[in-house]
């Protein structure tokens, strides 16, 4: 993703702080901004996407709270992946939907996993 993000007008950033509330931060696997959103030490807009990556440490309850704090934050897109076996979730409305391609539907911003 981040080898376009010139093109996609976006900025890919690997474990970026963001606070989704008053006591809530989060620190995704991978953020991915518009480009217009300035640069902040702890980010406080909703991100574009957010990609969690499973780790065989994860557990089921840890990653449904991130997806649902990320929701209440209003991040348009959840991407859940797995590296080990290359498939995804597409969170996004609190489903698991899986995909072998997520992709920003209306843009050409995607993630291909095969």
């Amino acid at each position: 993703m981040r080898r376009h993000d010139k093109e996609w007008q976006t900025r890919t950033i690997q474990e970026q702080r963001t606070r989704l509330g008053a006591d809530v931060v989060r620190i995704p696997d991978v953020s991915v901004w518009r480009r217009s959103v300035p640069i902040q030490p702890v980010f406080t807009h909703p991100p574009l996407i957010v990609v969690e990556v499973l780790s065989p440490e994860d557990r089921q309850s840890r990653v449904l709270q991130k997806i649902d704090d990320y929701r209440r934050f209003q991040v348009p897109h959840i991407w859940i992946v797995d590296p080990a076996k290359r498939i995804g979730w597409d969170c996004s409305d609190g489903n698991w939907l899986r995909r072998n391609r997520l992709d920003v539907p209306g843009s050409a911003v995607y993630l291909d996993l095969e």
